[in-house]
Formats: C-alpha cells, structure tokens, sequence
C-alpha cells in the first residue's frame, strides 16, 4: 500500500534526496526565502504574492512563476488523502522563517492532521552542524525515526512568532529566546535574527562584520573565495550564494583588492575595531517581515532592539 505521509521539505534537493532513497509518500517542495523582504500573516494570498513577487524581483531580480507556486501549493487544500504531515527543515534561520510560515499556512487552511518534523544539525561523531541533504543515508533514516511529534503548543508557538515577524516589534522575540519547545535550535534562530540588524556602534550585523573578521584574518584571494569562506562558517543563518554574494557586494566599502588578496582599508579597520557607526554608509533597503531592518539596531549592552536616530 502507497503511503499516505505529506512530505513538506526546504528545497529541491532533498526532495530529490528522499526521492533517490526511496520515502514514499508525496512530497511539497517549498521554494521560499521569507527570512528577507515583507511578508503578510496571511500567506498564499494575492497581497502576499503580489509584495514576494515585487521584492524577489527589484532585489534579486528572480522571477516567480506565480502559477506554478499557487499549483505546488494546491495539494494543501486536499490533504484528506493524507494521513501525516512531516516537515523537513534544517537548524539555520533561513529554514526556520519557512518552518514558521508553513506551519501557519497548515493553521490558516484548518488542517488538522498529525504533525511531525524532522530538523538536523548536530549529529554524533560530526564537529559541524549539518543539513539534511548532507547525511549520510542511515543518519537521514535515524532523524526520520526520531522524528518530532508536533502538538497544540508547539503550532500555538509558531502562530505567535509569526505574527511577530509580521509586525513591527521584533524585541517582543526576546522572551522565545529562553522558552523551552519541540524545536531545538529555534532559540539560537531568533538570537540570530535580532543580530541581523544594525550594531548600535557599528552599523553593521554581526555576520558584516565576521564577513569584515574574515578578511582581516584569513588571505582571502577573491569575492568567490570569501563567499566559500562564510557559506561554511556563517553558524546559524543558512543563507544561500545570492544572500551572501549581495551583501559581499555591500561591504565593498570597506575592503580593496592588492596584489591578489582582499585587504580592509581605513574604513574596514575601523568597522572592525568598533572606532563608529557606519549606518550612513550602508543604506540597505532589506525588510525582514513587517519591519525595515534600518529602522532599529541592536544594542549588545541592553541586549535588544533600540529605534535608529
């Protein structure tokens, strides 16, 4: 008998992934990236394309097929044919804005089917944290065994963090930080998120100026080489090559090129050594959810979100 288990994973490659090693089952690819750009607590709507559709272009020129989305996400509507539903996320920030998104989505269409989720990261005898797709067959089949079951709490928590996310106070994060859930690594997300924004005496996010560390540290030969750099070494974020490749870009104010190594110039050093802030020279146009991410910075001494002069 075929199964009856909805697959929902972060990406086309695991999908592929199971497929190869034979899930059965049927499987929903989710494509998104709402970790940037504004979203709406409603989502598969038409407002929530049409504000997707306009960020995804104007900042990453991508072009969404509005059509295939709205079909992929059809099978959402008759899920009687289905008896569970396993979410398939990793332990990054990038997943984990999807993850809360999804699980909203199941809400907001009343689907009421058990509710599993399978999340890697720290796995026995690894020194690094991994991604689905980058175990081993019988690591992937060990997570599918132990896989999570979700209750009532844990999708009451999603709802209330998505509706943060969507509105304009992101401080109101702070106390999930320390609040025990189904979900292993949502503490070190928002942690994560909240250090997206601004240094209050920087100007720039934690992983800009780790990005800015980097170059001082290492001999990094080329915008490529630094890219490889913090696709490995970025922690909790999970961004991809365009996320990261825009915001090398950003950053060229504060490093030059000599004799085949990128080197910081007298801006970078003194990024780096905390000697201003530097919100002026990085005006970056980013939304995460429903706030500007110029409109706050984060005070690592009051250790959350303070209103941009």
């Amino acid at each position: 008998m075929a199964s009856k288990t909805l697959h929902i994973t972060n990406g086309n490659h695991l999908t592929d992934y199971l497929k190869e090693l034979r899930y059965e089952g049927h499987f929903l690819t989710w494509q998104e990236m709402l970790c940037e750009g504004p979203t709406t607590e409603r989502i598969a709507t038409q407002e929530f394309y049409n504000l997707r559709k306009e960020f995804l272009q104007e900042y990453y020129e991508i072009e969404i097929n509005e059509e295939e989305l709205i079909e992929e996400i059809d099978i959402l509507n008759h899920t009687e044919q289905f008896e569970d539903i396993v979410l398939w996320f990793e332990y990054d920030l990038f997943c984990h804005i999807n993850l809360i998104a999804i699980i909203n989505l199941l809400r907001q269409k009343d689907v009421a089917l058990p509710l599993y989720l399978v999340c890697s990261g720290r796995v026995k005898g690894e020194k690094e944290l991994k991604a689905l797709a980058e175990l081993k067959p019988e690591q992937l089949q060990q997570h599918y065994a132990g896989k999570i079951k979700l209750s009532t709490d844990d999708t009451d928590l999603m709802r209330s963090l998505w509706r943060i996310y969507c509105g304009k106070d992101h401080n109101l994060f702070k106390p999930y930080i320390v609040q025990n859930s189904s979900f292993p690594y949502l503490s070190n997300c928002l942690r994560a998120h909240l250090e997206r924004f601004p240094d209050s005496e920087t100007g720039l996010s934690t992983l800009e100026t780790h990005t800015l560390q980097m170059i001082a540290d290492q001999s990094i030969k080329s915008k490529r080489h630094l890219l490889g750099y913090i696709l490995n070494f970025q922690g909790y974020y999970g961004f991809g090559d365009l996320q990261i490749n825009r915001m090398i870009d950003v950053l060229e104010i504060f490093y030059e090129e000599q004799e085949g190594l990128l080197v910081l110039n007298e801006k970078g050093l003194a990024a780096i050594n905390r000697e201003r802030n530097f919100s002026e020279d990085i005006k970056s146009p980013l939304v995460f959810g429903g706030v500007k991410k110029l409109d706050f910075q984060f005070s690592k001494t009051e250790n959350k979100l303070i209103k941009s002069t």
